[in-house]
Order: C-alpha cells, then structure tokens, then sequence
C-alpha cells in the first residue's frame, strides 16, 4: 500500500492548500467591500474635480496654470505607475504591466525617454527588471490608501514637469467596473486637457476669480492631481481585492475537483490492492 500511502499525503496536502485559499478568499471578500465602499464614495468628487480642472483648461484668464500649457515637443515624458504590493490576484497585474510595456516600447520607438513613479512592489520590481529609470517610489501600501504617503514621490514628477525635464505626465492603474471585470487604464494627467468636458458643453465661459487668478487656480490644480492619485489608487486597490478573491474561490474549487479526483484514484489502488491480497490467499489454499 505504498501507493495508497503516497495518494493520502497528497490529499492532505491538497486539503490543507483548500483551507488556506478558502480563508484567503473569505479575508479578500471583507476587504473587498471597504475598497469598493471607499473607491465609490471618491469617484464622483474625483470626477467632478476633473470635469472644473479641463474648463479652467479651456478658459483664458489672465493667468495660466503651467500644468495647462503643452508643451511644442515631446522629448520626455513621466509615467506613474500603480500595481499591488502583493500578488495572487489573478491576471490584474499582468494586464497594467503589459499595457505600460507597449506604452514604454511605443515612446523608445519614438525616442522619447521616460521617468517613472513606481506606486506598489510589484509595478517596481518590473520596472526595475527593465532597467527603468524610476525617480521614485512607494512600496507597502496597506487596506487604505493614505494621500500624505503620495505627496512625496509625487511631488518630484510635479516639479520634473514645472521645471520643463518631462514634457507630459501620465498614469497607469486598474480601473474598476465590477467585482467580475477589471480593466487596465491609461490616462494623461498633464499637460491637463478639457477636449473631452468641451465636447460636452454648449460653450466655453471664463471665470471671476477671489482673491486672484492665481490663488485659485494653483490651488485647483493640486487639488486635482491629488484627487486622481487617489482615486486611481482606490480603484486599484478595490480591483485588487476583487480578483484576489476570484483567484481564489477558483484556487479553492479546483483543490475540491483535485480532492475528489485523488480520493477515487485512493479507492480503485485500495480496491486493487485487497483484490490482489484476497487471490494471493485463494490460490495459497487451493496449492494446500
């Protein structure tokens, strides 16, 4: 009964992988709602946000924010790049990495040279592989997203755009639609474009500003990329814990199927085995 023997270690083994995946997916299922809960209660103030920065980009007042002013060539660009810290959510990592791959290859065709702003271990460690030039990082998020750990890594893509190193900014990160469907997104953050809200409009209209024009749009302006940091990492972390928890449901129906499968083969061997012991002893009787 070796075999039996071998056949129950792997069972259990199996049985124990099941147990491990089943609390994994009901822990991933309890964040998930908090993640989704946070990501929906921030979307329509990031939204919004969005929608008074591209008019203030379409109107012409008497002063001009650079985050809205573009830029004649592109010569460089940065690119912020959000990921989880922690794997075993399926393919949503590998769909934002293979969608940020084409955007790299895209730009080196066009020698257009690129700094990034790793946010997640796992967005760092790619780009590190491919020899990236990462001018900052952030790694160990957590379950909640904490806007006072952005401002720093942020901050330097903010000033490398102010003082004219990157010509444009963009981010990539999963997008949210439903606990079933994740999808990789890629957007322009600066230089800040309002075709889109214009496009929506009936017309363009200008502003009276108190204080100054300046007081209010500075402040707008950070405002708004802080917002879409934000929301594009609460959107990511609520992708994240909606498929952790669909990898493992799968993970642990596939252990059950695995289970079922070895506990037959385990029968039919221990069938085999006391059908072979049960001849041995007729056919000793029947030589006596």
């Amino acid at each position: 009964m070796a075999a039996g023997k071998e056949i129950r270690s792997k069972i259990k083994s199996v049985e124990s992988t099941r147990k491990i995946t089943r609390a994994m997916e009901m822990v991933a299922a309890a964040k998930m709602r908090k993640a989704q809960e946070r990501m929906r209660h921030a979307r329509p103030y990031a939204e919004k946000i969005g929608r008074v920065a591209a008019h203030f980009s379409q109107a012409h007042p008497e002063y001009r924010h650079p985050f809205v002013v573009s830029r004649e060539t592109i010569k460089r660009v940065g690119l912020i790049l959000i990921t989880t810290d922690k794997g075993l959510c399926g393919g949503l990592n590998t769909n934002a990495l293979r969608l940020t791959l084409g955007k790299l290859k895209a730009w080196d065709e066009q020698k257009i040279e690129v700094d990034v702003c790793a946010i997640g271990n796992k967005g760092m460690g790619f780009v590190q592989r491919l020899g990236a030039n990462v001018v900052s990082h952030i790694v160990g998020l957590g379950d909640t997203p904490h806007m006072e750990r952005f401002i720093g890594p942020l901050q330097v893509m903010l000033d490398a755009y102010k003082e004219g190193r990157i010509d444009a900014l963009y981010l990539v990160f999963s997008r949210f639609f439903s606990t079933m469907k994740q999808e990789p997104a890629f957007r322009q953050l600066l230089p800040l474009s309002g075709e889109d809200a214009m496009e929506k409009a009936e017309h363009h209209w200008d502003y009276i500003y108190e204080p100054e024009a300046r007081t209010v749009v500075d402040g707008l302006m950070v405002r708004y990329i802080e917002a879409m940091i934000y929301q594009a990492v609460a959107e990511n972390m609520a992708c994240e814990q909606s498929a952790r928890m669909v990898a493992m449901k799968a993970a642990s129906d596939n252990a059950k199927s695995v289970i079922e499968e070895l506990k037959l083969v385990y029968n039919k061997t221990r069938q085999a085995a006391i059908t072979q012991e049960l001849s041995e002893i007729v056919a000793g009787a029947a030589a006596v």
